[in-house]
């Protein structure tokens, strides 16, 4: 959490600022990315909810996806997943993130998006075979991504 406390306290402290809200969907990365935006002091101002929306059973009944939204991880999958998060809690901003961990699948592969006032997706390869550093990995790239479109 060391690693991701600096970028979740900067994001949370320019949400706050701004009065805007987020709703995270995270997938391979476990909860890790709701984890660090909520240990920021103060995080009730501007964090709505998150989910760990790891199965297709969990994507249309948490986030009320429409199966023909749920597709194969790619950064298309990320931005249906930011939008749904967003709009299933009403918040400014929606962060999603799906990938594989490992060990099975491409490890290390995730794709991350942020829907709000700024729309972005990103793709990233660790390189890394091991699942809680990938999970680390693809948690800090969402976290800075999410900074980075509060920023633009």
């Amino acid at each position: 959490m060391d690693t991701l406390l600096p970028i979740a306290a900067a994001a949370g402290a320019r949400l706050k600022a701004r009065g805007e809200t987020i709703a995270v969907a995270e997938s391979s990365a476990g909860g890790l990315i709701s984890a660090a935006l909520l240990a920021v002091p103060g995080a009730s101002a501007y964090f709505l909810g998150g989910a760990v929306a790891y199965t297709l059973p969990s994507r249309l009944e948490l986030l009320g996806m429409a199966r023909e939204q749920i597709i194969r991880s790619s950064e298309q999958s990320a931005i249906f997943l930011a939008r749904a998060a967003r709009a299933r809690l009403g918040a400014t901003w929606g962060l999603a993130e799906t990938g594989a961990a490992g060990p099975t699948g491409p490890a290390g592969r995730a794709f991350i998006a942020v829907s709000g006032p700024v729309e972005i997706a990103v793709s990233i390869e660790t390189g890394l075979p091991d699942r809680v550093d990938n999970m680390r990995a693809f948690s800090r790239e969402a976290l800075a991504l999410l900074d980075r479109a509060l920023q633009a």
